[in-house]
């Protein structure tokens, strides 16, 4: 009989020791997920990215020929209200030998992939030869901006047409919210 009582308290203790390795387990999985969730959660963007990832900007400012110069992430971006003559400029150099080809209508294309307008052209303001940022020149050879550092020229779509830069100016991420304002971002 005692090898019956022996046999029936070993499987008592064998279901009991499970439990607790099973609960031990568990515990030790919790702990360790919240140790290690500030580590985890200290990647995500701060407040203030989060607040800058997109920016709204109304348009009715901008007069024709004008551009102005907003933030997006820290970053330049120009918003240029473009005139007749540009945009006839720019559509005709479509067909020049460009060191980055791109037509000027592939420039305007929104974020969301619907067809921007060609009075307005929205660039990230960093010339992509070291990220300097570039002034937009009236009257310069290709009639956009002309960087400074190193001479890069642009046109009036942001193209590279002259100098050291390897790239066009690289169109900024945008959406027309309505007929005046954009969301950048």
């Amino acid at each position: 009989m005692a090898d019956a009582t022996t046999e029936t308290h070993g499987e008592d203790d064998t279901s009991r020791r499970d439990f607790i390795f099973i609960a031990a387990g568990g515990m030790a999985a919790v702990g360790a997920a919240a140790t290690a969730w500030p580590f985890i959660d200290q990647m995500n963007p701060a407040a203030d990215t989060r607040a800058l990832a997109s920016t709204e900007v109304d348009l009715t400012a901008v007069e024709l020929g004008q551009q102005i110069r907003i933030l997006w992430q820290g970053k330049p971006v120009f918003v240029r209200h473009r005139t007749a003559a540009e945009i006839a400029a720019a559509q005709r150099d479509d067909f020049a030998n460009l060191k980055d080809p791109a037509s000027d209508a592939s420039r305007l294309v929104q974020s969301n992939g619907a067809e921007g307008k060609p009075e307005w052209i929205i660039l990230q303001a960093g010339c992509t030869h070291l990220g300097c940022v570039p002034t937009f020149v009236e009257g310069s050879s290709y009639g956009g901006w002309f960087c400074p550092c190193h001479g890069s020229d642009y046109d009036t779509s942001g193209r590279i047409r002259r100098g050291p830069a390897p790239l066009n100016l690289i169109v900024a991420p945008y959406v027309f919210t309505n007929e005046t304002s954009i969301r950048i971002g």
